[in-house]
């Protein structure tokens, strides 16, 4: 059945468009998740009003990890759904969740009009938001590597990450344009809303493109799709590839979220920098962050990825407090994108990297629930915690480098779940061939080790 298929999937232009309708729900993902960073103070003064502003932030911070602790709901409820019912339809109901989070932050009064009803709704909608992003970066990931050429899953699978670093540059892009053109005063007060709105605006597209998508060769040929009651049992069965993938996914979202949604806020608040200084940096990581994903994809199909994991990581263990120290003994805007170049370098490669690693590792029958749930468990948990952490960490112990003590964490983890997946001398590049991703040859290996 699958031979029927290949040619018209073959074609460059309808991969490259499947790439691009795919990859659109992660621009509304991503734009929205950014503008809640870049904006939180504003956002704490609209809808959790302190004397404060530390309180104000950690506030603010706080509802926005807990919308990232329903990423793993969202993993396990609709990456059984996708699994079950197909890649397409599976991508426009996490749209259309997603969608209605959006609009609720965007339109919600302030806590000044409607008190304590303002904060409720707005951790509501970023409940929504959380749900949905649960299988966003999984439901992507494994239509990517299902429609990837052969030998080129790495680089395929890359652009759900690259997709995101757009939505990141259009967004600062609308940032620095509204602090250029307003009062700080008026950004403040009501302006911080104009981005959300043009996210809202926006979601007609993007529904437009995930409607036209075609289901995947790979998912049409399967004889069998599994029930809902079986994919649970399933990923219940393979908890250990979880929490083992949920540990290589850690450095990517600490890292993303470090220098994406968490870097305008240690600018301002902690080195003391301009709004547009914070933003322009932001700008720039955008666009390495997009470069550097699709290189590491690429780079892990020719070495494999175990070596690429293992590189980056321990660069990160090295170097992330010493570069974090670096900047805050005498900050400025040079050692400011400095320090993000190097945060991005490392994403970028490292998470290009690990996309296409644990779209392999996971079984294929639910390859979407485990990925979904690995990958939520490691955001939930770690990356949309970070800009809480730092900031708790900075007031904790008056140490504005601190934050790197959460990076060095991260690829520790990273470090021990690479060297547990791909054990021993055995090749990497036996791991990245994805030309026959029924026959588990990742996965039996990876079993086989657990299993010892």
């Amino acid at each position: 059945m699958s031979q029927t298929f290949i040619p018209h999937a073959a074609t460059v232009k309808s991969r490259i468009g499947g790439i691009l309708r795919a990859t659109s729900g992660n621009f509304l993902e991503q734009f929205d998740f950014f503008l809640f960073g870049f904006y939180a103070n504003a956002i704490g003064k609209a809808f959790f009003p302190s004397e404060s502003e530390t309180a104000s932030l950690l506030n603010t911070f706080g509802v926005f990890w807990l919308g990232a602790l329903m990423r793993p709901v969202g993993a396990i409820v609709l990456g059984a759904y996708i699994d079950k019912i197909g890649r397409r339809q599976g991508l426009i109901v996490t749209l259309s969740i997603m969608a209605v989070g959006t609009v609720i932050i965007a339109f919600c009064p302030s806590y000044a009009t409607i008190g304590v009803a303002a904060p409720i709704i707005v951790l509501l909608g970023r409940l929504l938001q959380g749900f949905s992003a649960g299988v966003e970066v999984g439901g992507v990931s494994v239509y990517l590597s299902e429609i990837a050429t052969p030998g080129k899953r790495g680089f395929y699978t890359s652009f759900q990450s690259s997709s995101q670093q757009v939505a990141i540059f259009v967004a600062a892009m609308v940032g620095y344009v509204l602090n250029e053109s307003m009062p700080a005063e008026t950004v403040a007060t009501w302006g911080w809303r104009i981005p959300f709105f043009l996210g809202c605006l926006i979601i007609p597209l993007i529904f437009f493109l995930r409607r036209t998508l075609e289901e995947t060769p790979e998912f049409l040929a399967m004889k069998k799709h599994p029930t809902a009651s079986e994919v649970f049992a399933s990923a219940l069965a393979n908890w250990r590839i979880v929490i083992l993938g949920m540990m290589i996914a850690i450095l990517t979202t600490t890292t993303f979220y470090f220098v994406t949604v968490y870097t305008p806020t240690f600018g301002k608040n902690v080195l003391k920098l301009s709004s547009q200084d914070a933003l322009l940096v932001t700008l720039l990581v955008a666009v390495t962050n997009f470069i550097w994903n699709p290189i590491g994809g690429a780079l892990s199909d020719r070495i494999g990825r175990k070596p690429v994991l293992l590189a980056i990581a321990s660069l990160a263990l090295v170097t992330a407090y010493p570069a974090l120290h670096w900047l805050v003994s005498a900050p400025t805007f040079g050692k400011m994108l400095v320090v993000a170049m190097m945060f991005s370098f490392y994403f970028g490669i490292y998470s290009g990297t690990m996309l296409g690693a644990l779209v392999e590792i996971v079984p294929k029958h639910v390859r979407t629930t485990c990925f979904s749930l690995a990958f939520a468990l490691a955001a939930a948990l770690f990356g949309t915690f970070t800009p809480l952490a730092s900031t708790w960490l900075i007031d904790r112990t008056d140490d504005k480098a601190s934050p790197g003590f959460w990076l060095m964490l991260a690829a520790v983890l990273g470090i021990i779940a690479a060297l547990t997946v791909y054990p021993g001398t055995a090749k990497p590049s036996r791991v990245a061939k994805p030309s026959r991703p029924e026959s588990g040859a990742s996965h039996t290996a990876l079993a086989g080790t657990l299993n010892r």
